[in-house]
């Protein structure tokens, strides 16, 4: 079943088809799915220009949506053609492209129906070491102004009436919460999105919580993301 309201929480992160919680930051199958079968229809073009290790494009073809899968490191490239190689009885399509989701060039205006895609949170986890471009190593304020180039792009490749969901959390810094979500919202009004729905979805089993939880912390310890749902 769909998700009924703007709270999602999956405390089982998902294990079907090829699915894994090995590549660290990935989001769980419940989540694209959801998108996927609430936002687009079998045959649909669907874009992921942050695949990471595959999960939204597992979903796609699962679902029998064509998709295409974007990411600026040729590692999460190899294991997204690793985790994509199964059978199904769909007839999907499914592109996958060493690049930067900065730079869609080879995506023509007005053709994605649907983009399903889970940024990294500025420089929260790293995800290379040196790749030029990889947005997962800059400061937030540099990292801003990526996604400000990923919304417009975003913006330019997406048909009229399509719609664009991207989870993105929030960070603290020296014990303040910096809303960075709300930030990467802005970058997606400002490329000419409209809000359309946003959801929080409830954190399980991260990797530093019980780091944190054994610290005399002053603060509350971050739960919590956005799904934040546009329309063009």
């Amino acid at each position: 079943m769909l998700e009924p309201t703007t709270i999602w929480s999956f405390p089982e992160r998902g294990n079907w088809a090829t699915h894994s919680g090995k590549y660290r930051g990935n989001w769980s199958p419940y989540v694209p799915r959801n998108l996927i079968l609430r936002y687009s229809k079998p045959g649909d073009w669907v874009l992921d220009q942050f695949m990471g290790s595959g999960t939204t494009l597992v979903e796609a073809k699962l679902l029998n949506r064509n998709a295409v899968g974007v990411d600026i490191n040729p590692h999460a490239v190899s294991l997204s053609k690793v985790n994509l190689n199964f059978i199904c009885r769909t007839n999907s399509k499914i592109i996958l492209k060493n690049g930067s989701a900065t730079r869609l060039s080879f995506i023509k205006d007005n053709s994605i129906d649907f983009i399903c895609t889970h940024p990294p949170y500025a420089n929260i986890i790293a995800y290379s070491k040196e790749i030029e471009g990889d947005i997962s190593l800059l400061g937030m304020d540099d990292f801003l102004t990526k996604i400000q180039l990923v919304a417009q792009e975003s913006f330019r490749v997406m048909k009229a009436g399509g719609r664009c969901a991207v989870m993105m959390g929030d960070m603290r810094k020296y014990g303040k919460v910096v809303p960075l979500g709300f930030h990467v919202m802005e970058c997606f009004l400002k490329a000419g999105f409209v809000n359309e729905e946003i959801i929080i979805k409830e954190q399980h089993n991260c990797r530093s919580a019980n780091f944190w939880e054994n610290k005399d912390n002053k603060f509350l310890l971050l739960a919590h993301e956005y799904i934040f749902v546009f329309q063009k």
